[in-house]
């Protein structure tokens, strides 16, 4: 894998410093409970690639353009599992594939943008909405914004998006075996409302700390399970230690 240079001539490959300032805590929590709870059924953990403010690469005719979604998944591409191959962006025409799925948290700042209501300039690249729509035809585009907790759902329909209406903030992804929804709770000691991965019972997809502190709850019980038991039997006049 390879990098490209960024637009910005100071900075190859990196992010733009005006977008790096523009970045609160909030986009930096929520793509990492996205990373952690996206377990897809029908996909091992080798077989998708998941990216996170990264610059993705779209058109070989114009190698410096580029795009950075908040959050997205490649299926089919395996991740690097080795540190020196850990990819510095996601160039399209060196991958073969798209993005499956682009998730986008809604900003002051990036709103016009991310929801395809700003124009392209003359001699300038296409905007976020017309690479997504039009030229990566990314099946799925899902906005999430965290001042109303609104989720929304395009999916890609012919040529154009389309708009899934929500009775629920909720969406189902066949392919995966996933749905996405608005979660209600802490997460990186942060209560609040979230975007996370849920499964086809409809319970939330464990973060790596909840399985953590479930099997700590769960040997705890098992622990005081064991000294009930133990206990009754003393009262029984058994000696525990020789059933």
């Amino acid at each position: 894998m390879y990098d490209l240079p960024s637009e910005d001539p100071e900075e190859p490959g990196l992010p733009d410093v005006r977008v790096s300032a523009s970045r609160d805590e909030f986009h930096d929590f929520q793509p990492q409970l996205l990373r952690e709870t996206c377990q897809p059924l029908h996909y091992s953990t080798d077989d998708l690639f998941i990216g996170t403010d990264l610059n993705l690469y779209y058109d070989s005719r114009h190698p410096l353009w580029h795009k950075r979604p908040d959050w997205f998944v490649v299926l089919g591409v395996p991740r690097s599992r080795r540190q020196e191959d850990l990819r510095w962006s996601y160039v399209v025409w060196d991958e073969g594939v798209a993005p499956f799925l682009v998730v986008e948290l809604l900003s002051p700042g990036t709103e016009a943008e991310d929801l395809g209501q700003t124009l392209r300039d003359v001699n300038q690249p296409p905007t976020k909405w017309q690479v997504y729509e039009h030229l990566l035809r990314i099946p799925y585009y899902v906005l999430f914004d965290r001042y109303d907790n609104q989720l929304r759902a395009f999916q890609l329909v012919g040529t154009r998006y389309q708009e899934v209406p929500l009775a629920e903030p909720r969406f189902w992804f066949e392919e995966l075996g996933l749905g996405l929804g608005v979660w209600h709770g802490r997460y990186q000691d942060t209560v609040g409302q979230w975007l996370r991965w849920y499964d086809d019972q409809g319970q939330w997809i464990l973060t790596s700390a909840e399985r953590a502190e479930q099997e700590r709850q769960r040997a705890e019980q098992e622990q005081q399970r064991a000294e009930r038991l133990a206990e009754r039997l003393r009262s029984l006049g058994v000696d525990p230690d020789t059933v």
